[in-house]
């Protein structure tokens, strides 16, 4: 009896954990582009992680070690996500930051995908999948907001804006 209540306690737990993370592409955004249109713009690697939720290999990215003062904008959209003043170093392979540079800069979805619960992080401009936010980060905010480099565009301080920064600046004024 004892082996059946475990076995059917396995079978719910496995059950809901197989269930597919909540689709980013529910909610409306400010930016909505065609499949199309995505590939126009981002590379085969930023297309894989920025439209369909994928995660680049630890230490391969273009940022997971950058010490450059700066500001982290959305590849997908230009939009402000993170500043250099929140990074630091988690050891996991990721450029890691302990806030988003504003709250509504970012957005969490639940992801129940690879028999894990996690939360997803996408921009709020696109619903763009970035990485995802653990609770195991340092002071002040207790959080570790593990993002992909190819999901982010790096602009030193100092540094020309490019122009998907611009654009988004732009459509913000209005």
């Amino acid at each position: 009896m004892r082996t059946l209540i475990l076995f059917l306690f396995s079978l719910i737990h496995f059950a809901a954990s197989a269930q597919p993370k909540s689709d980013s592409n529910d909610s409306s955004y400010p930016i909505e582009k065609t499949d199309q249109e995505w590939q126009e713009l981002l590379s085969p690697e930023q297309l894989y992680i920025l439209r369909q939720q994928g995660t680049e290999q630890a230490f391969t990215g273009a940022y997971w070690n950058n010490k450059k003062k700066g500001i982290y904008y959305s590849a997908a959209t230009g939009q402000a996500l993170f500043s250099s003043e929140h990074k630091y170093k988690s050891g996991t392979g990721w450029p890691s930051f302990y806030k988003p540079i504003t709250e509504d800069a970012v957005i969490e979805i639940s992801d129940r995908s690879h028999g894990m619960v996690r939360t997803e992080i996408v921009d709020s401009g696109s619903g763009s999948h970035l990485g995802h936010v653990f609770p195991d980060g340092p002071a002040p905010t207790g959080l570790r907001y593990c993002m992909n480099s190819a999901s982010l565009i790096f602009v030193a301080e100092g540094e020309e804006l490019p122009d998907l920064v611009k654009e988004w600046q732009a459509t913000q004024e209005k």
